[in-house]
């Protein structure tokens, strides 16, 4: 059972659990999802899935956390899906909206509890150990990485730069366009005083003169 996508540490995820079924006699009848004990999620929840059922239970914080303004003191301690069945030689996937997750860890593991249509139940709950041995059932781990800083050459700031290109660009292509420089306009406006005036001048020195 695993969790193929990572988490950004500080965001919000979509976590989803890949559950196959490994018996040929029976079916998976029930997903029992325990949430991170030690790094409480302040906001779950769960996507519908057609065929299944989706209940939670909720658990008491000894310490209220705060997330957004807001102090929390209750967290969704599991959720469990039941009422459907994957086949044989099959599997399927469940999700969960979570967050914002945690900085201060690099992974989050989330024990989960497999049961058959023949009663049967498998435990995904063991720890991965510091070597990386993987043990016959591990808890499905959500591994967290570190967030994008702006400012940095990432996809927020390299986005802020291309806008402020892009409008730059297109105040120049007006400029070039229209040909309307104020300068030029000013210089224009002199222009057609002078020759009116002096075209005045002259015509008063005619009639004096005649």
């Amino acid at each position: 059972m695993t969790i193929p996508d990572p988490g950004t540490k500080g965001g919000f995820s979509i976590v989803t659990f890949s559950v196959p079924n490994e018996r040929d006699d029976a079916g998976t009848t029930k997903v029992e999802v325990q949430l991170p004990k030690d790094s409480p999620l302040p906001f779950v929840s769960v996507q519908p899935k057609p065929g299944w059922t989706a209940k939670t239970t909720m658990r008491k914080l000894d310490k209220p956390i705060e997330a957004f303004g807001d102090s929390y003191d209750e967290v969704v301690d599991t959720v469990t899906w039941s009422g459907g069945q994957i086949e044989a030689g099959q599997f399927d996937t469940f999700s969960l909206s979570v967050g914002p997750l945690p900085d201060d860890v690099d992974a989050l593991a989330f024990p989960t509890i497999q049961t058959y249509s023949s009663g049967e139940e498998v435990a995904w709950i063991q720890a991965t150990p510091a070597n990386g041995e993987e043990p016959e059932h591990p808890a499905p781990t959500l591994q967290l990485v570190a967030g994008e800083a702006e400012g940095t050459d990432g996809g927020v700031a390299t986005t802020t730069t291309a806008s402020s290109s892009s409008k730059a660009t297109t105040d120049d292509g007006d400029d070039r366009d229209d040909g309307t420089d104020p300068v030029a306009i000013a210089a224009l406006v002199v222009a057609v005083l002078a020759a009116l005036l002096g075209a005045g001048a002259l015509l008063t020195a005619r009639s004096k003169a005649a």
